[in-house]
């Protein structure tokens, strides 16, 4: 294998990590925010404070565009969900290219 497409396959894999992090990000950040709605956890707490904060930071650049184009459904927000099928759509795009 020539070092240009090694270099460009640990590429993707490192890519298809980050993705599959963020994920999880956006999971974590999703949970800890019905957490919060139903009263399980104080959102004044500054520990609960300091990780809603770095969750929002990572994920909402990447959420605030989705929200423009979804309709508002009431209180339900569906962003992180349409955000998670765009990067499993990526994830398979640079599936078929690598593996």
């Amino acid at each position: 294998m020539p070092v240009g497409s090694a270099l460009i396959s640990a590429f993707l894999e490192v890519l298809y990590a980050v993705l599959n992090f963020y994920v999880w990000i956006l999971i974590a950040g999703a949970v800890m925010s019905w957490l919060v709605v139903f009263g399980i956890l104080n959102p004044y707490n500054k520990l609960v404070h300091a990780i809603g904060d770095v969750i929002a930071r990572i994920t909402e650049p990447a959420l605030r565009p989705i929200r423009r184009f979804l309709p508002v459904m009431g209180g339900l927000d569906l962003s992180p969900l349409v955000l998670i099928f765009i990067i499993y759509f990526l994830q398979s795009f640079i599936r078929h290219l690598v593996f």
